[in-house]
Parts: C-alpha cells; sequence; structure tokens
C-alpha cells in the first residue's frame, strides 16, 4: 500500500477521539491500543483508516463526521475536566451536548473567562502546540501595583521552574491604574501567569482569559457558549 494512504495512529486517534495527541502516546505505549485486536506499542505506527479497526481500552475509535467547535464564557469554580472525583461542576455541566467533545487546554478552577471545547482532536493539538506559538490574552487584578522594572522583565521572559517563558505582552487597562492590566502569552504552563507575578512578589486576586488566538468574548455572559462560526473555524485552522 503507498506510504500516501497511511495514517499515523496517533492522528487517527486524535481526529475521531476525545484526546490530544500527547496523552494518546501514553496509551499507545501503555498497550491500551488494539489495531486489529493486535496490541500496539510503537510510536509512529501507521495504519489504514479505511480499513483498520482501531480499539482504546476496549472501546472502538468511530470516524467523526461532524467536527464540532464552541467557545465557553468559564464562571469562577468550575473544573476545566470531562469528569470530577470530588463532584465539583466542570464545562461538561454548563455545555450539554449529545455529542462527545473535550476542552482545548484548560483554565484553573478560579480562572474564569475564553475556553475552547471541540471533538477534533488535530484542531486542539495544533492550538495547543507551542510552535503555533498562539496567543492568549488575560485581564488580571493584583494585590499591589506593577513596578515598571518588574514590567520589563515579565515582558522579557522569567525563568520558572529552570525553564525561561516566552516574551510577553503587558498593556494597562487605564492610566495610573497598575494593578489591573492584561497579559498576552504564547505558551500554557501550568499556572503560568499567576507563577509569572509570585515570582516578583504579586499575588493574582483574579484572572479573566478575554481572547485566545484572535477570537474575543464579546458580550458572552458566565456560563454562556455558542458554535463557532465557519469563518472563525477557518482562521483558527490557518493559524
Amino acid at each position: 500500500m503507498p506510504e500516501t494512504d497511511l495514517t499515523r495512529l496517533n492522528k487517527y486517534i486524535a481526529s475521531n477521539g476525545i484526546l490530544s495527541r500527547r496523552k494518546i502516546d501514553d496509551l499507545i505505549t501503555q498497550g491500551r491500543v488494539d489495531v486489529n485486536g493486535v496490541t500496539i506499542m510503537e510510536l509512529g505506527y501507521k495504519i489504514n483508516a479505511a480499513k483498520d479497526k482501531v480499539d482504546v481500552d476496549g472501546q472502538r475509535i468511530k470516524p467523526v463526521t461532524k467536527k464540532i467547535y464552541i467557545m465557553l464564557n468559564k464562571p469562577d469554580s468550575v473544573i476545566t475536566s470531562l469528569s470530577d472525583e470530588k463532584r465539583r461542576r466542570t464545562v461538561m455541566d454548563l455545555v450539554k451536548i449529545n455529542d462527545k467533545i473535550f476542552p482545548v487546554g484548560r483554565l484553573d478552577y478560579h480562572t474564569t473567562g475564553l475556553l475552547l471545547l471541540t471533538n477534533d482532536g488535530e484542531f486542539a493539538n495544533k492550538l495547543m502546540s507551542p510552535k503555533s506559538k498562539i496567543y492568549k490574552t488575560y485581564v488580571v487584578k493584583l494585590s499591589k501595583p506593577l513596578e515598571e522594572k518588574h514590567r520589563l522583565k515579565l515582558t522579557g521572559g522569567v525563568r520558572l521552574e529552570k525553564v525561561k517563558t516566552l516574551p510577553a505582552k503587558i498593556d494597562f487597562i487605564t492610566e495610573k491604574d497598575y494593578s489591573n492590566l492584561k497579559i498576552s502569552i504564547s505558551e500554557g504552563k501550568n499556572r503560568q501567569v499567576r507563577k509569572m507575578f509570585e515570582h516578583y512578589g504579586y499575588f493574582v486576586r483574579a484572572l479573566h482569559r478575554s481572547a485566545y488566538a484572535g477570537l474575543k468574548l464579546e458580550k458572552m455572559k458566565f456560563g454562556e457558549w455558542r458554535h463557532l462560526t465557519k469563518d472563525e473555524v477557518e482562521i483558527l485552522n490557518s493559524k
């Protein structure tokens, strides 16, 4: 069979499942993925998507024919997860649809704002990849005014856990108010914005993601969600 007719196993599952390629690779190395009844533990393994049957943890991966792209304005005290052991409210309790979808990345429990959800794993993988350099903008309320010397250091990148962050953009919302600002970053490390400010002794009192890859919440209320338009999806796919 020509090489062009084959598809990488992790890409096939991501395109038709509810996981990113990185998590799928973990499942493969753990021996939880079968192709035609045979366990595959080889990363980079390729299949014939038209004929081969793929199972993850014993459940058949079925081709997704309808791609779903949703924008949610996540409220405070909501988990960015499909479920929660402590029975806390999750984003899936807000976006109630029959189709299986999953969050693109995550927002912390007390972080509000723009969150994307989809059933298109390749789409999610592209947006979350550091190589794509997708900018995310957050509105931040600090415990004290941000000093200029710290603003300059933050915009140039700060070393967190032995890794230096990429340059950030910081703008104050109003003149002479240095406690409320907007910061744009092209990374998405765990609690990154909070850790960046904490590094210089600032406590983040409130954190709200107002924009993602050019998308904005506009007038959406907390807990509201909507499907992305065709144009919005095309723009994101072109990133």
